[in-house]
């Protein structure tokens, strides 16, 4: 059920903040505000994954972009440090490279750990972190 909520503001950040959302994809500025006041309340509550409290219980997912070896596997989902609810792998024809997306939960500790590790793994081009948003209800 939608709920209108007001503000009012100077026509000049309203001409931006109508550009901010169109500049960022958006079709509708109501979804736009929405989703960058979740962003940023996440940001301001959490913090970015290196300012974390070590253990902060995180979920989120693994995105590592790495060229196959003869010998390699990531083997994330072997970890015992995290713990692993989905993998998928993907070769990507384009890029002419492999990626991995794990979805993961952990303690911010380990999930930087992981990181820093897959980091320093040969053949390895990039590795992001995504992490979910906190909710205290939901449909999951």
């Amino acid at each position: 059920m939608s709920q209108i909520i007001s503000f009012s503001t100077d026509k000049n950040f309203a001409s931006e903040l109508d550009n901010l959302a169109t500049q960022s994809g958006y079709n509708n500025r109501s979804r736009f505000i929405r989703d960058a006041v979740l962003f940023y309340a996440d940001i301001k509550q959490r913090g970015e994954l290196d300012d974390m409290p070590d253990d902060l219980i995180i979920e989120g997912h693994l995105i590592v972009y790495y060229q196959h070896a003869a010998d390699q596997k990531l083997m994330v989902n072997r970890s015992d440090i995290l713990e692993v609810a989905s993998y998928n792998h993907s070769s990507l024809k384009y890029s002419h490279t492999c990626v991995d997306v794990i979805q993961v939960k952990g303690n911010a500790s380990n999930v930087r750990t992981v990181i820093e590790k897959l980091q320093n793994t040969g053949n390895v081009d990039k590795v992001t972190f995504t992490t979910a948003p906190m909710r205290n209800e939901g449909c999951c």
